[in-house]
């Protein structure tokens, strides 16, 4: 256990976690396990992550009771944290449990950041691109033999895992080890953290349910970016550059091939579905540079990476091998069926422009091929404040299947449902369809080419059922081998 600023966590025995089911909460539930806590925690839905969780030691229960919290942790509230997400409402009873008999409870933002700022922390935000690029330089880090911690907004599929820990208990005592942390607007969640590198991806308009407008989140990401170390480095997208105040802290910028930003990409070219660039940095050029992360958007998303690994001290040849290396992020463009007749990926994409970034992404994979998208919204609000945006976004389909809106931690909103959408999609062929049995005999019966199913709610669901009905519609078929997997 490190002996910097983390004693007071060594004085804790049981950890508990409300919410632990997230994906960015659940990183923590794995570090503190790793240290030999006694982990536990609720959620309201079982998932595969939970089910994961359970078989690494963790007990999870999925009602709302006060009497499954374990007997140790009743017993001794002086020797136990609980962790909790925005997610969780207050009239939760486990919550009100622990908050009116004195537990000391802190949300999953602060405990990251207090995690953080024992070790020398790249932070990785912005409104969309924060998980691939925070698994990739996690992935540079391991190549490099960088022993360090990644807390990780989603599942990287070169460690099966969000959490990254160091190999060698030593590493866990040196301030100058590295820690990636997805750095998450969401809640003002990323103010808990003061980076030596942080990275600014995009300032989209979104979460107006926490923000007033985008204004609002633009001044709160130069918050973010002030309280980065005064030796530090910001990271900013040249799209966005010019609305970050860095005064006294060094900035570099990046794009995808903008010529007139500090890192971007030359000599761009696709084959077997995979990106090879030039990458040019303020040192040189990295040439030959292949893009394990599928789609387009990943050139600009590999700037932010060699700009981020660079400024943490790593060199070019690990760099390169690490971003080859990376096998991607499950539910970002991730493949699950790809023959001749077929192919089916899966996206997380949930804000217009990513839907956008990912729809473009896979047509210039798959020219000519007709594209079919099964999209969720998620939250009311979201869909309320960009309906005309995602109806944009989700036109560049051919054809369209929405779901009903996933509210997540929101109440429904009188108007605003699945149809407000429909209503307004031009270009694509669009229904409204969200019994599942219905949505996958649909797609069997229909011609379906290139099949996307999209959003950040449970449309995951749909993987596993969709995977199985065309592999068994088309078994025998041969491998598309003009695009690696």
């Amino acid at each position: 256990m490190s002996r910097l600023k983390m004693n007071r966590f060594e004085k804790i025995d049981n950890i508990y976690i409300l919410g632990i089911g997230g994906i960015g909460i659940s990183s923590l539930a794995r570090y503190f396990n790793a240290l030999g806590k006694n982990v536990a925690g609720y959620d309201l839905h079982r998932s595969s992550l939970t089910d994961k969780l359970t078989e690494e030691g963790i007990a999870i229960v999925y009602d709302d009771d006060v009497q499954l919290i374990p007997e140790a942790f009743v017993s001794n509230p002086e020797k136990t944290l609980v962790i909790f997400t925005p997610a969780v409402p207050s009239t939760n009873r486990i919550f009100s449990y622990f908050a009116a008999n004195g537990f000391e409870m802190l949300k999953r933002a602060r405990v990251l950041g207090m995690i953080a700022d024992n070790y020398t922390t790249i932070a990785v935000s912005g409104t969309h691109g924060k998980t691939t690029n925070s698994c990739v330089i996690a992935n540079i880090m391991q190549c490099a033999g960088k022993d360090g911690f990644a807390f990780l907004g989603g599942i990287s599929r070169n460690i099966d895992s969000n959490l990254m820990l160091p190999r060698a208990q030593s590493r866990y005592e040196k301030p100058d080890t590295l820690l990636v942390a997805e750095a998450d607007e969401f809640d003002r969640s990323f103010l808990w953290l003061s980076p030596k590198v942080a990275v600014v991806t995009y300032m989209d308009a979104d979460h107006l349910d926490i923000y007033k407008d985008r204004d609002d989140i633009v001044r709160t990401f130069n918050e973010f970016v002030q309280k980065c170390d005064r030796d530090g480095i910001v990271i900013a997208n040249s799209k966005i550059e010019s609305l970050l105040d860095t005064k006294g802290i060094r900035k570099v910028t990046y794009s995808e091939s903008d010529s007139t930003s500090d890192y971007y990409a030359t000599n761009i070219r696709l084959s077997g579905g995979i990106y090879t660039i030039d990458a040019v940095t303020p040192s040189g050029t990295i040439h030959d540079v292949s893009i394990g992360a599928k789609g387009r958007v990943n050139v600009e998303n590999t700037m932010a990476c060699v700009a981020a690994a660079q400024a943490a001290g790593i060199s070019d040849t690990y760099i390169k091998e690490g971003i080859a290396t990376f096998k991607g992020v499950k539910r970002r463009m991730e493949f699950h069926v790809n023959n001749e007749n077929v192919v089916y990926v899966d996206d997380y994409a949930h804000h217009p422009r990513e839907l956008a970034a990912t729809i473009k992404s896979v047509r210039e994979l798959f020219p000519g091929k007709k594209l079919t998208g099964i999209f969720q919204p998620h939250l009311y609000t979201r869909t309320r404040d960009l309906a005309p945006e995602f109806a944009e976004s989700l036109g560049l389909l051919d054809e369209l299947i929405l779901m009903d809106i996933y509210p997540a931690r929101e109440k429904p909103i009188p108007g605003v449902d699945s149809q407000m959408v429909a209503r307004l999609v031009k270009g694509s062929r669009t229904s409204v369809v969200n019994d599942k049995d219905k949505i996958i005999k649909k797609i069997l019966s229909e011609n379906v080419e290139v099949l996307l199913t999209l959003g950040a709610g449970n449309v995951d669901s749909l993987i596993e059922p969709i995977t199985k009905a065309l592999t068994a519609k088309y078994i025998g078929t041969k491998v598309n081998n003009n695009i690696q997997r």
